[in-house]
């Protein structure tokens, strides 16, 4: 039946490798193999489609598989150009029978048909990586909103976005900010980002990190763990902030701090990890020192202004997979990771699936509460139950052969009490 299934992606004779790397992934997510295992008895998502606009990654296409386990309908596409695995898409299509709309270096023409490929199947719930596909859903095909459960947004630059659309008034469907559940925020983004931006910048350049001069923008979750793996390789990590509590908080970790404008003078390594735009510009271009390098761990391809300094350049030329030399006028060189988008995943494999496996499995128990909560929610952007969240910390604690203890009947009474005093 796969051959007739409406999908684009680039070889179907790939799946065979796809289908590999779907089941390695599979084993290093115990988490959501439970969850799926749930699902298949219990159907949660039964007559519920799924139109999903996520990386394209093995770790992904267990996800699919546990909507499918649920009873739902799925269809795919990618939510970065560069983070396909094109082994992966063909397997969901030509071995799982999942629609699939995602080709590894498509261009923005072909990424925006693949997220109205998606729409085509009108589904009634969305997962999201960047809320491109809710943003399509309030601008051109507003038609569909109509009757739809909601959408799960899987990263920090979705929520923002769609918690400015709230804030604007311009939301027209529940949300529910996956992003904002501890295990998935402070797993993923400190533990999975940190170790597989390195990953993607290792791959990259075969540079030794040790006593590299490093510059990590931003400290939020993404940019500590970004920081916290380089120093463990040695390097000589500055970070830089516009949060004076968080620039504070990097300081007594142990960082140098400083501001961009006098970083990029020293920096030998240069990462942009914000989620806002032109956190490194043309003006800071021009004040880096010879062989610099630049890679971008934030959402989008917008942090550093690599289309800027391409046209500032006056010779380019592509030296690894990955790897742009840039030469200025006056003959400096500097090098740019993966045109700007997400080095993790356009250079390397992204997190690590035991990371995914907590992320993917509130994906998972998310869409399940929207079906439970079908016609009790209003607009406005959720938060994923704490009861739920916990679950999945339990779950993943129980996978790594992990204990932990529970509060006595008289410390719970403590806890909640006032009369109690020294």
């Amino acid at each position: 039946m796969s051959k007739y299934l409406k999908h684009n992606v680039k070889d179907l004779n790939l799946s065979k490798d796809g289908k590999l790397k779907i089941e390695w992934a599979d084993q290093n997510m115990p988490v959501l193999k439970q969850i799926r295992e749930e699902f298949a008895k219990n159907k949660p998502l039964k007559g519920i489609s799924i139109g999903a606009c996520l990386h394209v990654t093995s770790e992904t296409a267990n996800l699919m598989l546990t909507y499918k386990a649920g009873g739902a309908d799925v269809s795919l596409c990618a939510s970065n150009p560069l983070s396909t695995q094109d082994s992966v898409a063909a397997s969901l299509v030509s071995d799982y029978g999942i629609p699939v709309f995602a080709i590894h270096g498509e261009d923005k023409k072909t990424y925006y048909k693949h997220l109205n490929n998606v729409l085509d199947f009108r589904p009634m719930l969305t997962a999201d990586d960047g809320a491109d596909l809710v943003a399509l859903l309030h601008t051109e095909r507003t038609q569909q909103l109509s009757g739809m459960l909601g959408s799960a947004e899987e990263t920090t630059t979705g929520v923002i976005r769609l918690k400015a659309m709230a804030r604007d008034g311009a939301l027209r469907l529940p949300v529910l900010a996956v992003n904002d559940s501890d295990t998935k925020h402070m797993f993923d983004n400190r533990y999975g980002t940190g170790q597989s931006t390195v990953d993607g910048i290792v791959r990259a350049t075969n540079i030794l990190l040790a006593g590299k001069r490093a510059v990590v923008c931003g400290y939020g979750w993404c940019g500590r763990g970004i920081a916290s793996r380089l120093r463990g390789l040695g390097a000589i990590v500055t970070v830089t902030e516009v949060d004076s509590v968080k620039a504070l908080e990097a300081a007594m970790d142990g960082f140098s701090v400083d501001q961009i404008s006098r970083a990029v003078r020293y920096a030998d390594l240069i990462i942009t990890a914000t989620g806002d735009k032109e956190v490194v510009n043309i003006g800071s271009m021009k004040k880096m020192k010879e062989g610099a390098i630049i890679a971008n761990s934030g959402h989008f391809n917008v942090e550093f202004d690599y289309d800027g300094m391409v046209k500032f350049a006056k010779a380019r030329r592509t030296l690894r997979n990955s790897l742009e030399e840039l030469t200025l006028p006056g003959g400096k060189r500097i090098y740019a990771l993966a045109e700007g988008r997400l080095v993790n995943l356009a250079a390397a494999e992204g997190h690590p699936a035991a990371v995914m496996d907590m992320s993917f499995a509130n994906q998972a128990l998310g869409a399940a509460w929207f079906c439970h909560m079908k016609g009790k929610l209003r607009t406005k952007v959720y938060v994923l139950p704490k009861a739920i969240d916990q679950r999945v910390a339990r779950l993943k604690l129980k996978a790594m052969n992990m204990r932990f203890d529970r509060l006595t009947k008289a410390q719970r009474k403590y806890l909640h009490s006032w009369e109690e005093g020294t």
